[in-house]
């Protein structure tokens, strides 16, 4: 899975992150249990790509309430959807995805978005659905989809208050 090697035989952060991300774009949604609360609800995960001029960040979110942040320029979260903040919003975010889905299209592609863009993806039983939008038109303007960025924000927010919390103890 990972090609090109840091000095010491490591993979290099660009690895890990195409690396991770493949294994959650390729994951059965069979393997996906789905927390009680969101019992019925269509969507099994979510993926929200951010291109940004340094790099992308992908936010994962699946049913079984696995969170992570992954970063192409190396680093991230993973695993934090045991923190209860984390796993509260992770499980709006799936809802809101849910509540969304008619407005995302069947999509088998896993590219990256461009700077200023992101890409929603959605995962069910039929397959990967998504659909790609400039960042400024979820974020400030009356878009289909500014829920969903929203709720996905929300998760981004609770993580990144674990990650100030752990520099604060550090």
């Amino acid at each position: 899975m990972f090609r090109r090697r840091q000095r010491g035989g490591r993979p290099d952060g660009q690895e890990v992150f195409h690396g991770l991300r493949t294994q959650i774009l390729n994951l059965d949604p069979a393997e996906i249990r789905i927390d009680g609360a969101l019992a019925g609800r269509r969507v099994r995960g979510a993926l929200m790509d951010m291109g940004y001029p340094n790099g992308t960040a992908t936010l994962v979110a699946l049913g079984d309430g696995t969170t992570s942040l992954y970063l192409s320029s190396g680093g991230g979260i993973i695993g934090a959807g045991g923190h209860a903040g984390v796993a509260t919003a992770t499980r709006q975010f799936l809802a809101v995805v849910d509540d969304h889905l008619a407005l995302l299209t069947a999509d088998a592609d896993s590219g990256l978005p461009a700077t200023g863009r992101v890409i929603i993806r959605a995962r069910t039983d039929q397959g990967w659905s998504s659909t790609e939008a400039r960042e400024d038109d979820l974020g400030r303007g009356p878009h289909p989809l500014s829920a969903v960025f929203q709720a996905g924000h929300g998760v981004l927010t609770e993580l990144r208050m674990i990650a100030e919390s752990k520099a604060a103890g550090a």
